[in-house]
């Protein structure tokens, strides 16, 4: 009996020790150059909630993994990402021994290379294809490269979708302009090195930092601790829209004694870049330190300054291309033997941010930051308040002009000696001519004193914002399966516009008055009447915007062996409100002081799921319902003279939706996705010179007019699918294949208002015409190619160099259309009410059918070699983009001024249309080479 006893103890004993042996997988981390333990790397079980990272001596264990075949990711910026399949049996620890990461010079070098094509002028408005590339650099996801590296020069877009629908943060602060909610990328530009820490969620997808957009969430993070030990130094020349680019990165690692820090440096320039007369100078400085304190605590201060000047290139119509080629730009003229432009985008808005790290304990953290931005973005231009229009594209002097004159009557009389004489002076001219201008000012008359007042200058239009932003993010992990993500963020906003005299070209002083105008209302501040602006003085607008905006969020992640859930939500509220500082002598009371506070209350709710069919092939469903306050731009209706309110303001209503089919194997990887997403009540405030637009005496639509549109309540429809392939045929061969499909449409027919100011008075201080609908349903959004493809194919040799070439593919990319040409005011003469003659359904139809833009082959090629010597790296990156050197158009938009259909029919007598759509394009053939050390 006691043996027996005994040998049941044992038995019992042994299978209890046996039931508490752990059962996962383990492992160390090392470089495959150095052979040294990797710091930080980020080990997982794909499709669990096991999630590791290595400390200083590379080491990784999971415990408790489930049985049977998994999938172990190991992956590190700047690395290679594995993925290893692995067998997990119960009561064993599965010792991988040594995993070694190779450095992942292709995908650093692309991500420090990548110019945004958005660096180029595509418009003040700051909204362009950034919202493809700025926010994929972090993705390894197939598309998403795709999208990023080989798509962004054809200006696509992820979903069709604007920048302001994604979130873009630093440090868990929102960077988005409250302004235009759009990211403003020159901020950090030229601090590739430096950015290059990033967490991107596409689409609605959970963040662990925000709510976020329906486009997705780009989190960067500047903690001093987290850079890779080392430094860097680098020599770049290119052809794109700078020349040259120097720069020097330094991180120091976390010392013993808890401190860190990186520091980096920038200088990127060009005389002229791919476009004629596009001058670039930018410096970008970066320093982050952090200390620790403890194990719980740490503090991490990040100062980020990025100094960018660049000329811009214009926007031509197609005759002006015909003339004078594709890299024409009517900005610049000679100067004392340079190329001067007279527009240049000016952005200098340095950031301070503080930010504190406390670990509760291995389940909770909470990250607080204070951010401080101040600086200002400005845009110059030449001012001609008592000359001829300089610009050498202004339509007096193209030969159109001559082809296209109409008598009175109507009469088509084409004077073609003139046109000759017109393009013979635009061919050997067609620049603007500085010493005429400043020969100008000095015919102008003199006043008592013996000074000229300016008949031409060069002004700065400039935005001086302050904004102080402050948010804490929680995460814990409430269980095993249950984690909170929850989030407040404050903002306060005070931005400064008004046009400063940069110039005054040989002037003595700017009389502030609108030589349009007389009287009263000719004065541009009514407090201080025909005042003479010197040179740094104020002219012409000059007025404060204020915004406050509070939002929260808390977001639930649940895990479990076969799905994955989350469900999300937020609340936002937002106070908007102008301070007029010039008493506009159009808007003599409702222009000068506050006006009324505009405040709007959001909310928004989303969820998903991830099923697991197995550890290889998931199922993936995101959707989200949210309102979205209307940007600080669309509120009020001519900002610049008024504190007129934008009617029918509306809070936008979004819907969208996506499901995926995901497949991730060590050697395949794939996604298929469909989405879909509706904008609805969006706000849109624009400017131009219309003809046939108001009349402020007998308000008969007859007369033409410089007037805002605002156009309210308008929705967009986008649906589509996306698709990435990648397979590993062996260690050293690649390919991938990358496709997508939308509809991106305009889904309604809304409502359009003209505010003309020439028809305002004291009693009419808001000037508004009625246009009714402008008919937009069905027509497509203009700016982006809407179906895209690319096949690649990539060969790395164990050696350490790689080469690999991209076929892309674009079609169905449109122009943008001109809303005012599509109301009844087109069509119906408002002076008898019926329709204009000639104006039936075909001829409408063929005048105001959208243009699409030709389709597009481009092929890219890259590669790269580093050498190892004596724990110093050395290496080269090079790419040739558009080998074949297709000339190309990526984009354009419809012209306004022909708002009437037999304005517009006299347009199109000749042939050659004088406001014809103007285009963007693309660049030719370009190159990108780097050299760099790392040690």
């Amino acid at each position: 009996m006691k043996k027996l006893v005994i040998s049941t103890l044992f038995v019992l004993h042994a299978f209890f020790v046996f039931a508490q042996q752990p059962t996962g997988v383990s492992g160390v981390v090392l470089d495959a150059k150095t052979q040294n333990p990797l710091q930080n790397v980020v080990t997982s079980i794909v499709n669990t909630n096991l999630t590791q990272v290595t400390g200083r001596d590379g080491k990784f264990t999971f415990k408790n993994v489930a049985l049977g075949s998994q999938i172990l990711q190991v992956k590190s910026d700047g690395y290679k990402e594995q993925m290893l399949a692995v067998e997990i049996v119960a009561g064993q620890i599965l010792d991988l021994g040594v995993v070694v990461l190779e450095e992942d010079n292709q995908t650093t070098e692309q991500q420090i290379s990548l110019i945004t094509i958005t660096e180029n002028d595509l418009g003040d408005d700051n909204s362009g294809s950034e919202s493809t590339s700025g926010l994929l650099q972090a993705s390894r996801d197939v598309y998403q490269q795709a999208a990023a590296f080989n798509w962004g020069g054809a200006r696509f877009r992820i979903r069709g979708l604007d920048n302001e629908y994604g979130t873009t943060m630093i440090n868990g602060i929102v960077m988005n302009k409250l302004y235009d909610n759009r990211p403003q990328w020159g901020n950090w530009g030229g601090l590739n090195d430096a950015t290059r820490n990033q967490e991107f969620t596409m689409g609605s997808a959970p963040s662990d930092y925000t709510f976020g957009g329906i486009l997705g969430t780009q989190e960067i993070n500047t903690r001093a601790s987290i850079y890779r030990p080392g430094t860097r130094i680098s020599y770049s020349g290119t052809n794109t829209n700078y020349n040259w680019r120097a720069m020097g990165t330094h991180a120091s690692g976390l010392s013993k004694d808890g401190w860190a820090f990186i520091v980096s440096a920038s200088r990127r320039w060009a005389q002229e870049a791919h476009f004629e007369g596009t001058d670039y100078a930018a410096n970008s400085l970066f320093a982050s330190v952090e200390k620790r304190f403890g194990k719980k605590h740490a503090l991490n201060f990040t100062s980020i300054y990025a100094q960018n000047s660049r000329g811009k290139t214009s926007p031509n119509t197609q005759e002006v291309i015909d003339l004078k080629g594709f890299k024409y730009n009517s900005y610049w003229g000679w100067q004392d033997g340079r190329k001067r432009n007279s527009r240049d985008k000016n952005i200098n808005e340095p950031i301070m941010m503080l930010s504190h790290y406390w670990k509760f304990n291995d389940r909770t953290t909470l990250n607080t930051n204070l951010a401080y931005q101040t600086g200002s973005v400005g845009n110059t231009r030449l001012e001609y308040p008592y000359g001829n229009n300089p610009d050498p594209t202004y339509y007096r002097n193209l030969p159109s002009y001559a082809l296209n004159y109409h008598s009175s009557g109507g009469q088509w009389l084409p004077d073609y000696a003139e046109a000759d004489r017109l393009k013979a002076a635009f061919m050997n001219g067609g620049q603007i001519n500085w010493t005429e201008m400043y020969l100008a000012n000095t015919r102008t008359d003199a006043d008592g004193n013996g000074q000229h007042k300016a008949a031409y200058f060069q002004s700065e239009q400039r935005s001086d914002d302050t904004q102080i932003s402050a948010n804490s993010i929680i995460n814990s992990q409430l269980s095993d399966n249950i984690s909170l993500n929850a989030g407040a963020t404050f903002r306060k906003l005070k931005s400064h516009n008004y046009a400063a005299v940069i110039d005054l070209l040989g002037a003595d002083y700017v009389l502030n008055t609108d030589s349009f105008y007389t009287g009263d209302k000719a004065q541009y501040d009514m407090n201080n009447p025909d005042a003479k602006i010197g040179l740094d003085g104020t002219f012409g607008y000059n007025y404060n915007l204020h915004a406050i905006v509070f939002d929260g969020f808390s977001q639930f992640k649940f895990n479990y062996k076969k799905a994955d859930f989350y469900l999300a939500q937020t609340f936002s509220r937002t106070q908007y409100q102008r301070e007029g500082l010039f008493r506009n002598g159009n808007y003599i009371n409702n222009s000068y002081g506050k006006g009324s506070k505009e405040i709007f209350e959001n909310f928004g709710f989303k969820g998903g799921m991830t099923y697991k069919i197995s550890s290889q092939h998931l199922l993936d469903f995101n959707g989200v319902y949210m309102t979205k306050a209307p940007s600080l731009r669309n509120v009020f209706a001519n900002a610049r003279v008024n504190n007129n309110v934008t009617l029918d303001l509306r809070d936008e209503r979004i819907t969208s939706a996506d499901a995926s089919y995901i497949i991730r194997t060590p050697k395949f990887k794939s996604r298929i996705t469909g989405f879909y997403s509706k904008i609805q009540d969006a706000t849109n405030v624009a400017f131009f010179f219309g003809e046939g637009i108001a009349d402020e005496d007998t308000n008969d639509g007859s007369e033409d007019a410089f007037v805002s549109e605002i156009v309210t309540g308008m929705n967009k429809k986008n649906f589509g699918g996306e698709l990435g392939l990648e397979y590993q045929f062996t260690s050293t061969l690649k390919a991938s294949a990358a496709a997508s499909y939308g509809e991106y449409i305009y889904d309604n027919n809304p409502t359009l208002r003209i505010n003309n100011d020439a028809a305002a008075s004291p009693t009419n201080t808001y000037p508004i015409e009625d246009f009714g609908k402008t008919y937009l349903k069905g027509y497509r959004v203009g700016g982006m190619p809407q179906k895209a493809a690319s096949v690649g194919l990539e060969y790395r040799d164990p050696h350490f160099w790689f080469v690999s070439a991209n076929y892309n593919y674009f079609d169905d990319s449109y122009i943008g259309i001109s809303n005012v040409l599509r109301t009844n005011n087109f069509t119906i003469d408002s002076s008898t009410g019926v329709s204009y003659p000639g104006a039936n359904e075909a001829s409408v139809r063929k005048i105001l059918q959208q243009e699409k833009l030709d389709e597009l082959y481009l092929l890219n090629l890259s590669g790269g070699k580093s050498w190892r010597v004596d724990g110093t790296t050395f290496g080269f990156f090079a790419t040739v983009n558009n080998v074949l050197d297709e000339v190309f158009k990526t984009g354009g938009f419809e012209q306004s001024r022909k708002a009437t259909f037999p304005s517009a029919q006299e347009d199109l007598q000749s042939g050659v249309r004088t406001f014809g759509p103007k285009y963007f394009y693309g660049y030719g053939r370009t190159y990108f080479v780097n050299l760099y050390i790392n040690f």
